[in-house]
């Protein structure tokens, strides 16, 4: 444990973003199990942040590479399972189980930079566990090779993994998402995952690469089915796209000719710079009139 960087920030109506200020908190000194609360004064802003800490153990968060891989192990996969065999089913309720997944590599994934490029990193999320991979630059088709442990408190979970393009200070540029619910896991199986729009309804550009370990006590997942599930507590907040950005631009460009286009024809018409178009307009504007004023009265004059 270290210390736990916080920012705070401020969104208007018109999903204007603005940091306010800035603490930290350092986690190593602060007791286990135990409720802490905290009021941190904001660096550079006026304010303070309440918080309230509990720091509790929780065995299987993890990131490494292919060659460190855990349950890669023989020896310590044992162990592993043997803490989730049927003989400690009634020990320490909450922890369920380990799964294990290997973020091997993407293909064909969507350029996002001007230069046809992107700079993709994988976000994980479990929960409100969340861990991510390092960012490769310049590619379409990065090679990431990192394994990620997390601990199951249910069973009826969804792994999300999105991909995203690292866009320095502004919010990064989402490339795609699967959703994994953790009961249709094949243990050590590599897997090639379509990836999907945010909202997984239709498939985005490319593909990525996972292969994942499950390991659960079935006891345990199925007293914790009849539990109330864990409050989910990271905001999901739609970021700023490149491509709808693009779309509205050409929208508005095309908006912008059609209603000049309009006014020129018009100024054309009265400055009688074709006197055919411009008596032909002056004829049905006049027609409109009429037939206007006989709606408006209800009578005919002769």
């Amino acid at each position: 444990m270290g210390i736990l960087d916080i920012e705070v920030w401020a969104k208007d109506s018109k999903k204007h973003q603005e940091r306010l200020g800035t603490c930290k908190v350092d986690i190593s000194a602060l007791p286990l199990k135990q409720d802490n609360c905290l009021e941190l004064p904001l660096d550079n802003c006026v304010g303070a942040l309440l918080l309230l800490i509990t720091l509790t153990p929780c065995a299987g968060v993890s990131i490494s590479d292919l060659c460190v891989c855990p349950l890669a192990d023989p020896s310590e996969r044992e162990q592993i399972a043997q803490r989730y065999c049927w003989q400690n089913s009634l020990r320490e309720m909450k922890d369920v189980g380990i799964l294990q997944v290997k973020v091997l590599k993407a293909v064909d994934l969507l350029a996002a930079d001007f230069p046809g490029k992107s700079d993709p990193f994988c976000l994980l999320e479990l929960g409100n566990d969340r861990l991510q991979t390092h960012t490769i630059y310049k590619t379409l088709n990065p090679e990431w090779n990192k394994v990620f442990t997390f601990p199951i408190k249910d069973i009826h979970d969804v792994l999300e993994v999105t991909v995203f393009d690292e866009d320095g200070d502004k919010p990064p540029d989402f490339l795609g998402k699967v959703a994994i619910p953790l009961l249709s896991i094949r243990d050590g199986q590599p897997n090639c995952y379509v990836l999907k729009n945010k909202d997984l309804e239709q498939a985005f550009k490319g593909a990525i690469y996972l292969e994942m370990d499950l390991i659960y006590n079935p006891v345990k997942a199925s007293i914790r089915t009849f539990t109330p599930r864990e409050k989910r507590f990271v905001e999901d907040g739609r970021k700023l796209s490149k491509k709808i950005l693009s779309r509205d631009v050409d929208r508005v460009k095309r908006i912008t000719v059609a209603i000049w286009n309009t006014v020129q024809f018009l100024k054309s018409c009265f400055q009688w710079e074709s006197t055919s178009r411009s008596a032909v307009a002056f004829v049905e504007a006049d027609c409109l009139l009429y037939v206007t004023f006989l709606d408006n009265t209800g009578s005919c004059l002769w």
